[in-house]
C-alpha cells in the first residue's frame, strides 16, 4: 500500500466514526402540525354500550341491553389500523378499520321479545355479537400555520352490526329449536360534520382534537350521531412515534330495513394506544 493510500485509509478511519456519531446526535426534524402521509397501528381499549330493540312483523320488540340482559360485555382490547394522506397542501383524507366480536350464554331474568320470538324468563339463551367499523374522513385545513392547523371536517363511520340469538333451553328445561333462532343485522352509517385541530407545542410533540355532529335519514336509518376525539403524539424519531387518544361516538337510530326493524342506541368509546409512521 502506498503512503497516499495509507493516508486516505487513516483519514477514513477517523472520519467515518465521526460522521456516524454526528448522525446519531443530530436532532430529528421538528414535527409539523400536518403530515403528507401517516399510518397508525394501535390497540383499541374499547367499550361498546348497546341497547337494541328488534321488532317483529306485528309485535314490537323488547328494549334489550346487550350487557345487562344477554351478558354481552363490550369491554375488550382490539386491533386497529388507520392511514391518512394529504395529496394537496390543505386537503387531507383518512381511513381506518377495526372489528370485534363476543358471545355469551345467559339465563334470562325477564321475558324478551326479539324479532318476533318470545324468550321467557328463566330460559337460557345463547347470543353472539359481531361488529365491523370503517372510518373515513376529510379535512380542509383552512388555517395552516407553522405550529398549528385548523379546519372543517367531514367524517363517516360505517358500522356493520350483527346479533344472533337462540334458545338453548326454555323455562321448563326443554331444548330449544330452530323456531327460536333469530339474526338481525344492519349497516349503520354515522356521518358527522365538525372541525379538526392540530398543534405542535414542542419539537417532538403534537396535540390534536376533532369533533362533529349530524342528524339524517340514510339507508332506511334515521340517526342522531355525535363524535369526538382528542389525543397526543410523541416522536422521539423523525418518522416514527407513539400515539394516545380517546374516542367517543354515540348513535341513536331508528331503523326500518329488511334485515333490521327497530331501534338502536350505540356508544363506541375507548382509548387508542399505538405507533405512528409518518413523513
Amino acid at each position: 500500500m502506498s503512503s497516499s493510500q495509507r493516508h486516505r485509509a487513516a483519514v477514513g478511519r477517523v472520519l467515518l466514526p465521526a460522521v456516524f456519531l454526528s448522525a446519531l446526535s443530530f436532532p430529528a426534524l421538528a414535527v409539523q402540525p400536518l403530515d403528507t402521509f401517516s399510518i397508525r397501528v394501535a390497540g383499541y381499549i374499547s367499550k361498546f354500550d348497546t341497547q337494541l330493540r328488534a321488532d317483529g312483523e306485528t309485535v314490537r320488540g323488547s328494549d334489550v341491553d346487550l350487557d345487562r340482559d344477554l351478558g354481552l360485555d363490550g369491554d375488550s382490547t382490539i386491533g386497529l389500523i388507520s392511514a391518512s394522506w394529504r395529496p394537496f397542501e390543505d386537503h387531507e383524507f383518512g381511513i381506518s378499520y377495526y372489528q370485534d366480536s363476543f358471545d355469551s350464554r345467559r339465563t334470562l331474568n325477564r321475558d324478551i321479545n326479539f324479532d318476533g320470538a318470545t324468550y321467557p324468563a328463566s330460559a337460557t339463551v345463547r347470543s353472539e355479537y359481531n361488529l365491523d367499523a370503517y372510518e373515513l374522513n376529510y379535512n380542509w385545513w383552512a388555517a395552516n400555520n407553522e405550529t398549528w392547523a385548523l379546519g372543517p371536517r367531514l367524517g363517516l363511520i360505517w358500522y356493520k352490526v350483527e346479533l344472533d340469538l337462540s334458545l338453548v333451553v326454555d323455562a321448563g328445561g326443554n331444548q330449544g329449536g330452530a323456531d327460536f333462532d333469530r339474526q338481525v343485522s344492519a349497516d349503520i352509517p354515522a356521518p358527522t360534520i365538525g372541525g379538526s385541530w392540530r398543534w405542535t407545542p414542542a419539537e417532538d410533540w403534537r396535540l390534536y382534537a376533532e369533533a362533529g355532529y349530524f342528524k339524517a335519514n340514510i339507508n332506511d336509518i334515521d340517526a342522531d350521531v355525535t363524535f369526538a376525539r382528542g389525543g397526543v403524539e410523541w416522536y422521539p424519531w423523525e418518522s416514527f412515534g407513539f400515539m394516545l387518544d380517546y374516542t367517543y361516538n354515540n348513535i341513536d337510530a331508528d331503523a326500518d330495513a329488511n334485515r333490521f326493524n327497530g331501534h338502536l342506541e350505540f356508544k363506541d368509546s375507548g382509548i387508542r394506544l399505538g405507533g405512528v409512521y409518518r413523513f
